[in-house]
């Protein structure tokens, strides 16, 4: 039976390598948008960040496992690659703050982050017990990769709008994770399939947002903090005309009474009228 699944496993990281491609070059035409107008245009350099870090615990983990891990090894080069362009072209554009925060996060975990790992794990673990601590961060760090998206659903439900999770992307995520789950599945590594099944659990839910939100009325989250604020103001003009007398602390009532245009005009003062009574409530 073992023999049957190496090839079938061969078919199905193939399949992940090409879909993975498309996956990594699908931010392309944002970031020929950022090169056309020279800005940023408020898009955040995380993803890739967080991507770049991704493919190189993945080469990392390939290289000490070595058994048939070379279209691991393919296809997150390829992502180190491009994610690293992708960086590239956000830092020569961003503005000066964020280009100094990119750079802080990246320092922080691609490059001391990542460092600390490799030489923890080199110096500290050995055979067996180094993969599976390489193989476990790369599970935990993965399944927080595919919880990312969770911020982008609520971006959607808050605006209505599913301009930044395209139905294309959300599918070739999901077919992505299920080429790499059984590739995980098939030779029995579970450190590249468990991560994968929650990817296509959150890829499903993306589509069928979509499907939800696809032909909404779009809402702004300018927008939305206005109408939220709205609502405050008219709750609280609700409470002024629910209570029209102000109780003082000595229990005196002071009756408020609006200005009347007829009487200013006659010349009985600005204020129809301002009493104070010594009522005990």
């Amino acid at each position: 039976m073992a023999i049957h699944h190496v090839p079938l496993a061969f078919i199905f990281g193939l399949l992940g390598n090409v879909i993975s491609f498309m996956v990594f070059l699908a931010p392309i035409p944002t970031f020929y948008q950022i090169y056309k107008k020279k800005s940023t245009q408020g898009f955040q350099s995380l993803p890739y960040i967080v991507a770049l870090f991704s493919s190189m615990l993945w080469i990392y983990y390939a290289l000490v496992k070595r058994d048939g891990t070379l279209l691991l090894i393919t296809i997150n080069t390829f992502g180190c690659v491009i994610e690293t362009i992708y960086l590239a072209i956000f830092l020569i554009y961003a503005p000066n703050k964020t280009r100094l925060s990119t750079i802080k996060v990246l320092l922080l975990l691609n490059v001391f982050g990542f460092g600390a790992m490799l030489l923890s794990t080199l110096f500290l673990t050995k055979g067996s017990k180094r993969l599976s601590v390489i193989g476990w961060i790369s599970l935990v760090f993965n399944i927080s990769v595919f919880a990312a998206p969770l911020g982008i659903m609520k971006r959607v439900i808050t605006t209505k709008s599913v301009e930044f999770m395209p139905f294309s992307l959300s599918f070739f995520l999901t077919l992505n994770a299920v080429m790499w789950f059984f590739y995980g599945l098939l030779l029995k590594d579970y450190y590249i399939a468990l991560p994968n099944t929650l990817g296509f659990l959150f890829g499903i839910i993306q589509m069928v947002m979509y499907l939800i939100y696809r032909n909404a009325k779009p809402q702004s989250l300018a927008e939305k903090k206005l109408q939220e604020l709205n609502g405050d103001v008219v709750k609280m003009n609700t409470m002024a005309l629910s209570e029209p007398n102000n109780v003082t602390k000595s229990g005196a009532v002071t009756e408020i009474v609006i200005e009347d245009p007829n009487e200013k005009e006659t010349g009985k003062g600005n204020l129809k009228n301002i009493k104070g009574s010594d009522r005990n409530v």
